[in-house]
């Protein structure tokens, strides 16, 4: 049966250290699917069929690069499983346009966060939490994850965070100072519990509880709240720091690669070009990063 195959093949992946959360799902819901037809191999007729119950072109491409990739694992021990073709396209689509809040947003946004609800810790926990990220830049979940251990005389130390690596993340000293006072109010609420944002619940949040905070807070101060992008989001502050990082980018060759390597591993991103694709998606930075080299250029020239 096509489902040993696939239990065989993410075994020995989950061993290599990959999650596969979704597909593994996706790729077991593709066994049954070809196990009930009487498929004992891969076929491409069978996959293209299956991939092509889901709702969107770009799930369907997603869904058969499951597929694909299974596939060159399969065939190995079995040339009669079939390569699927990738009929649907590319997996990876376009990147959202991010939302960039002003400066005078993010002041608003902090100030409203220390006033959400009635409960005196959930308006300190929100307000640390959501300044935390506006000033480090750090992904929601690497914030959520932080334990009391992970502040650092050196600064804190982001443990096994996407793509599993681990990095250390410096902070200015009125971080600190920031964190130390909502921890004072905070150990005691939930003495048995070592991380550093705790919800009323006397448990670790939850991305549901910072969306719905965010949600909440972007509403009281009048931020577009549209079902279309480029809209405020939790990782609308990390991508806020990013930008504001380059645009305080140095000028020279050398300086802007040190710059932009430097910001890469502080963001912790797995490739540089994740850092690089800011400049594309931001027009204003874009547009102002041209007119320096104008500048530049013309000083050379006269």
């Amino acid at each position: 049966m096509l489902v040993d195959h696939v239990e065989a093949y993410l075994a020995m992946r989950r061993a290599c250290g990959f999650d596969l959360k979704s597909e593994g799902k996706c790729l077991l819901s593709f066994a049954a699917f070809s196990d009930a037809r009487g498929k004992d191999y891969i076929r491409q007729e069978t996959a293209v069929e299956w991939a092509g119950l889901a709702r969107t072109v770009h799930q369907r491409a997603r869904k058969i690069g499951h597929v694909i990739r299974f596939a060159r694992f399969a065939r190995l021990e079995d040339s009669r499983h079939e390569m699927p073709a990738a009929v649907f396209g590319s997996e990876k689509g376009p990147r959202p346009v991010p939302y960039i809040m002003s400066c005078e947003e993010i002041q608003q946004f902090v100030q409203a966060a220390f006033q959400l609800g009635c409960h005196s810790l959930r308006r300190q926990t929100y307000g640390a939490f959501f300044s935390l990220l506006a000033c480090t830049g750090l992904r929601t979940s690497e914030a959520i994850h932080l334990r009391y251990g992970d502040i650092t005389p050196d600064g804190l130390v982001i443990r096994n965070s996407k793509f599993r690596k681990s990095r250390l993340v410096p902070i200015h000293e009125t971080v600190r100072a920031g964190l130390e006072r909502y921890l004072e109010q905070r150990r005691p609420y939930a003495p048995l519990d070592d991380h550093v944002f705790v919800s009323l619940r006397r448990k670790p949040l939850i991305i549901e509880d910072v969306e719905t905070a965010f949600s909440a807070v972007a509403k009281a101060i009048g931020l577009p709240c549209r079902p279309v992008r480029p809209r405020p989001t939790p990782h609308s502050l990390r991508h806020t720091f990013a930008v504001r990082s380059l645009e305080h980018c140095p000028d020279g060759r050398d300086h802007i690669t040190k710059h932009m390597l430097a910001l890469s591993t502080y963001l912790g991103h797995g490739n540089v070009a994740h850092t690089y694709w800011y400049l594309e998606a931001t027009p204003d930075l874009m547009r102002g990063i041209a007119e320096r080299c104008e500048s530049f250029v013309a000083g050379v020239q006269s």
